[in-house]
């Protein structure tokens, strides 16, 4: 993959192990149409077997001011079905993807754009974030996985105030109810992003894959069954020579202690 490669409306870049999707469609406020959606899940279909991790992010002032709404304008129901399962399958990609995705959020999460968002596994918020779910205002509803993923973010009762309403919330309240995980200053997202997926590059491949694949199963499933798997996957990891030889590393004190800092 070169050096800032351009793939349709995707700028990509890379960094190490970490691959870089920046959504290139500025002029948009990167607003998701067809062409989009196909390069997002060609990319994610075909990751290069050294990409580790991966950060998500907005060129220009904006993360993704959601759905264009010029592509569905004359879509029948049955080609709107068609359209809503296209967004479904290539977000699965994402949220039950190979690797762990990290979202940097400036500008409008909106719409589409805050399905996107909700389909990485963890979001970084510059202060100039702000959420939106304008649906209820433009006569139709969501169609990208967000009745799924957003109340699992923020719960229904919320989603729906923002639907029925308009509510929007700034990035300081996001961070808050649950919309991302980190909160940072203007310019910031990306960095923060790329060191939070740098810093995912250096875990156990196995532990990453259980983050993403078990967990989000095991907390949806019926508790008897989910406990079960937590088991089978905890057996399965640590009992992997990766596991094994980081274990080593800690019991003759060659890798660090747990510590927080502010």
């Amino acid at each position: 993959m070169a050096e800032g490669e351009t793939t349709g409306p995707l700028l990509l870049e890379r960094n190490g192990a970490v691959l870089l999707i920046g959504l290139n469609r500025v002029a948009k406020r990167n607003a998701l149409n067809d062409e989009t959606i196909a390069a997002l899940d060609d990319c994610f279909s075909s990751l290069p077997s050294d990409v580790r991790s991966i950060v998500l992010h907005g060129l220009g002032p904006h993360f993704s001011a959601g759905l264009d709404l010029g592509d569905i304008a004359e879509r029948d129901v049955h080609e709107g079905v068609l359209h809503s399962r296209s967004w479904h399958s290539c977000f699965e990609k994402i949220e039950f993807g190979p690797v762990p995705v990290v979202a940097a959020l400036q500008g409008a999460v909106v719409g589409g754009g805050l399905e996107l968002a909700a389909a990485a596994h963890v979001r970084v918020a510059e202060k100039s974030a702000f959420y939106a779910l304008p649906e209820g205002q433009r006569g139709i509803f969501v169609g990208g996985g967000g009745s799924v993923r957003v109340p699992r973010l923020i719960g229904v009762a919320r989603m729906a105030d923002m639907m029925l309403t308009g509510r929007t919330y700034g990035a300081a309240e996001g961070v808050g109810i649950g919309f991302s995980q980190y909160l940072v200053e203007e310019g910031e997202g990306l960095p923060k992003a790329l060191a939070l997926a740098r810093t995912m590059v250096g875990n156990a491949e196995l532990t990453n894959f259980a983050v993403i694949q078990a967990l989000p199963r095991i907390a949806d499933a019926d508790p008897r069954i989910g406990y079960l798997m937590e088991s089978l996957m905890a057996s399965i990891a640590s009992g992997s020579t990766e596991a094994k030889s980081r274990v080593r590393a800690f019991l003759d004190k060659r890798a660090g202690k747990v510590s927080h800092k502010d």
